[in-house]
């Protein structure tokens, strides 16, 4: 299982990501991670994305970081209210940043600082607001 892939402290360092990348911004950050992804990832990412009800957050602000392990595919996928307002390629130069690390081996690094960039990008467009309530959870989602 994609879980048995990262020790108790790699999933508290992604986890410790969001919840730092989710002070700078009211969108709401998840990693979703598994072995396989049959066909394509951002179709993959979709699916997920609705499973994990992400298209239920009050601004429509949630990003998914999806990862297929043995597979070597990866997406970022952000709701319709981040598409609404971010350029087109908004998640390239993350994409890209991310993808080096992942060549390593260093998924966990590649993961936590793509998580992080990704909540200092959002926070001109989706501030944090001191009402602010974490509508989904900041544990890292696993497939099998």
């Amino acid at each position: 299982m994609a879980k048995e892939a990262f020790t108790d402290e790699q999933r508290a360092e992604i986890r410790q990501a969001i919840q730092t990348a989710e002070l700078n911004t009211s969108g709401e950050i998840k990693v979703h991670i598994e072995n396989n992804c049959k066909g394509d990832s951002l179709d993959r990412a979709a699916f997920v994305f609705e499973q994990l009800k992400m298209h239920k957050t009050e601004l429509r602000n949630g990003v998914l970081f999806y990862l297929a392990l043995k597979d070597r595919q990866f997406a970022i996928l952000g709701d319709s209210g981040i598409n609404e307002k971010v350029p087109k390629g908004f998640w390239d130069d993350i994409s890209e940043m991310m993808m080096e690390h992942f060549k390593k081996g260093e998924f966990t690094k590649g993961m936590a600082k793509g998580v992080q960039e990704a909540g200092l990008q959002l926070k001109a467009h989706f501030p944090y607001q001191q009402d602010d309530i974490n509508e989904l959870s900041d544990d890292i989602s696993f497939g099998k």
